[in-house]
């Protein structure tokens, strides 16, 4: 079942790791079967607090976005991000397709 990874992010150090993540980061995805659905883009806050940054991956399935989250790739390069932003990152299941009723 696809799985959705989203991350939110706040900015609280130096912009210049942050970007040596960002720039890395697609290229660990792909062995996973990652790819971005939305990354940085400017969101309308409907209720409640935002962060600054949300990010959303779409991954075949939850293992797949776990093996990517503790892959040596992207373990490599988590420590830009740990220690220049406050944030979280989740991963939750799709929602089952629904049969065809024809």
């Amino acid at each position: 079942m696809t799985a959705y990874v989203i991350a939110e992010a706040q900015l609280t150090g130096d912009p210049q790791e942050v970007a040596a993540y960002s720039a890395q980061l697609v290229s660990t995805l792909e062995p996973h079967g990652g790819r971005y659905l939305v990354r940085g883009a400017p969101s309308q806050i409907l209720e409640g607090e935002s962060q600054a940054f949300t990010g959303v991956i779409e991954f075949p399935s939850a293992e797949a976005a776990r093996r990517w989250y503790d892959s040596p790739a992207y373990r490599a390069i988590a420590p830009l991000r740990v220690r220049n932003t406050r944030g979280r990152i989740l991963v939750f299941d799709g929602v089952a397709a629904e049969p065809d009723p024809a």
